[in-house]
């Protein structure tokens, strides 16, 4: 088949995913900004909101996954344009969401007590804990805006979630500044005031989308008039039995990007200031993957409400292939500037940390060398994966993903991340195995279901 036949689908999937992948970003630059402005603080600071974080991310792998759930199901409704199906889709999915929620921050909240079992610097954990206190209520308003991003992505309506991101990252940036710093009369917080940036910005976030669905004439009726409790034990059934092995499957992922967080705590608080600067570079350029996997999902979800098989492949492949072009991209970018952009968080005029700095920068511009690879097996896996969704098969690339992290890839980073054999780069090797399995493994089972699906159904 010729190549026009898949790139003639870029734009489109360009105009579907750009809004996706910008909101997406705007959640990552939360973290960007917490971790550029407390880095101005020292490296200890810089090393607490990392390992706080590392509890946040878990939680919301579980929160975030689950929710992917609604998008193909109001995908395929819409394509069906079944308006009362969609309706019910949505109710059921925001009320899980939302119990999940408030389930995540209890988790969160008395998990604390385990940093003080997990070997990190006694001064990384008493900076960590009254920052976590307060992040960790920020889940629910989150898990919340999730519930409704997901639903208006499956109306393909993608820039709402975008606009509301975006606010939230502008009310971020202005009360840290005012927070951490203690500007404009404010008191100084320190990483405190980080925590209290994240927890406004997220309850803005939840409350601005929700007014641009109401006015909006395609998504008003679905979100007016919602019996929130009048519930279907069959409805939630499906969508809890679609949402849990999507959470698991992000779960399992983000889990071991957790494990390299803690892993790099046991070589001290500069490996692991360094894993969370390559980390959170690495993040942002992963968010463009993620928005064309959510655009894999709606059009997957689309065509196969369409019982459109054949077109179903073309898109998807259309889709893998824009995003491999992106991913080398970023790769070569990682190559070029491996040196210079861990120097963005580190504050060259501070002599007293001034050797904590340069050792930092020593790792983070090494491990970048390996996220420029990284970037190709993250993409692609992440792609199929948001293909699947779509088909609505979660199961089988849930037992998937598990072997790929946490058969091939944790061994690899616990073995080879040890002080006296590779240190960070080793834990990052580890990281690279597993992606590149998962992508390997999540490709052979889209490639079986759509061939499957094509001999057994006509177009």
């Amino acid at each position: 088949m010729q190549i026009q036949n898949y790139t003639k689908e870029f734009k489109y999937n360009w105009q579907l995913a750009a809004p996706v992948m910008l909101g997406m970003l705007g959640h990552t630059f939360v973290s960007f900004v917490d971790n550029i402005m407390v880095g101005q603080l020292g490296t200890a600071e810089l090393a607490a909101v990392s390992l706080g974080n590392s509890f946040m991310f878990i939680a919301m792998s579980l929160g975030i996954g689950f929710s992917t759930a609604i998008t193909p199901l109001i995908a395929e409704a819409d394509a069906e344009q079944n308006f009362k199906t969609g309706k019910s889709y949505f109710k059921h999915g925001l009320f899980l969401c939302t119990v999940l929620g408030v389930l995540l921050f209890l988790l969160v909240f008395f998990a604390k007590p385990l940093m003080y079992f997990m070997k990190q610097p006694d001064e990384v954990v008493a900076l960590a804990i009254p920052y976590l206190d307060l992040v960790a209520v920020s889940l629910i308003p989150l898990i919340i805006f999730q519930g409704f991003k997901q639903f208006s992505d499956g109306l393909s309506m993608t820039k709402y979630p975008m606009y509301a991101t975006l606010l939230g990252n502008l009310v971020n940036i202005v009360l840290n500044y005012m927070l951490i710093f203690g500007k404009f009369g404010m008191p100084e917080l320190g990483i405190v005031g980080a925590a209290y940036g994240t927890l406004a910005s997220r309850i803005i976030m939840v409350a601005h989308l929700w007014f641009l669905l109401k006015r909006n004439g395609n998504s008003r009726h679905y979100v007016s008039k919602i019996k929130f409790f009048v519930l279907e034990r069959l409805m939630l059934k499906k969508i809890f039995n679609l949402g849990v092995p999507s959470a698991m499957q992000m779960f399992f992922e983000v889990a071991i990007f957790t494990a390299a967080i803690w892993l790099s705590g046991l070589l001290g608080k500069n490996p692991q200031a360094a894993n969370q600067i390559a980390l959170n570079l690495a993040s942002m350029t992963f968010m463009v993957a993620m928005g064309l996997s959510v655009a894999a999902m709606i059009r997957v979800g689309n065509q196969k409400g369409l019982k459109r098989y054949r077109e179903l492949r073309r898109i998807a492949f259309s889709i893998f292939l824009f995003g491999f072009i992106f991913a080398v991209g970023f790769a070569v970018l990682f190559l070029l500037f491996h040196n210079q952009l861990p120097k963005i968080y580190l504050d060259y005029n501070d002599v007293e940390n001034a050797l904590d700095n340069v050792e930092v920068l020593e790792i983070a511009s090494k491990l970048l060398l390996v996220a420029a690879v990284f970037q190709i097996s993250d993409s692609i896996q992440v792609l199929v994966l948001g293909a699947l969704r779509g088909l609505q098969d979660v199961k089988v690339p849930m037992l998937l993903l598990f072997v790929a992290y946490w058969v091939v890839g944790f061994p690899v980073s616990w073995f080879l991340g040890k002080a006296e054999v590779y240190g960070s780069i080793g834990i990052w090797i580890g990281l690279l195995a597993g992606l590149t399995v998962a992508a390997i493994l999540l490709y052979a089972r889209f490639n079986y279901l759509t061939k499957k699906l094509i001999s057994s159904n006509s177009d």
